[in-house]
């Protein structure tokens, strides 16, 4: 149920927040699993590439917080503490995972980064209602996959951090750190 309050009166309206409640849980799953990959690989080792075409913590980590205030303005909900200018360009879609010492934040700035982006998605999933999710998706590049925003979201929250969570683990064996579970 959400109260709507205007200039003159305060109504409650009655929204179908289906979608919202089902996912949170589930991203509230892969932040737990995130911070199992994560509290136990060295700040030092966090930007380490063992093989050219395995990324490190670092760009998945920088990668995936990228998307949570993205993600939070498909559903409405523009985030005020934007991340820094210097995100974009290292770790937009597209953008190479490179190996030079230096060249990424800190594991400390990215995880917090990371962790609060996505905690404040899934403590908004709840609230948003089905009707903003059935809009049609904006990124043209993306309709045809993800028709909606609410598949975009879908897709963002769940497949795509665990498919970057997942490149993390396969990093952490070739580290010697073995699994996180």
């Amino acid at each position: 149920m959400t109260t709507v309050t205007n200039a003159c009166c305060s109504t409650t309206v009655t929204t179908t927040t289906m979608l919202g409640s089902s996912l949170a849980p589930a991203l509230k799953m892969s932040m737990g699993y995130a911070e199992k990959l994560l509290v136990s690989i060295p700040a030092d080792q966090f930007a380490v590439m063992p093989k050219s075409d395995l990324n490190s913590p670092a760009f998945c980590i920088g990668h995936l917080a990228l998307y949570a205030p993205w993600v939070c303005e498909m559903m409405g909900h523009p985030q005020a503490d934007a991340l820094p200018s210097t995100y974009e360009p290292l770790f937009k879609n597209g953008a190479p995972c490179v190996a030079t010492p230096g060249h990424y934040p800190s594991k400390d700035e990215l995880v917090i980064h990371f962790t609060k982006g996505w905690n404040r998605v899934a403590l908004l999933l709840p609230t948003v209602a089905d009707a903003q999710f059935a809009k049609p998706n904006p990124v043209a590049h993306m309709v045809e996959r993800a028709p909606t925003i609410g598949a975009l979201v879908s897709f963002m929250c769940l497949a795509h951090n665990m498919m970057h969570l997942g490149q993390i683990s396969a990093w952490r064996r070739v580290m010697g750190l073995g699994s996180a579970m």
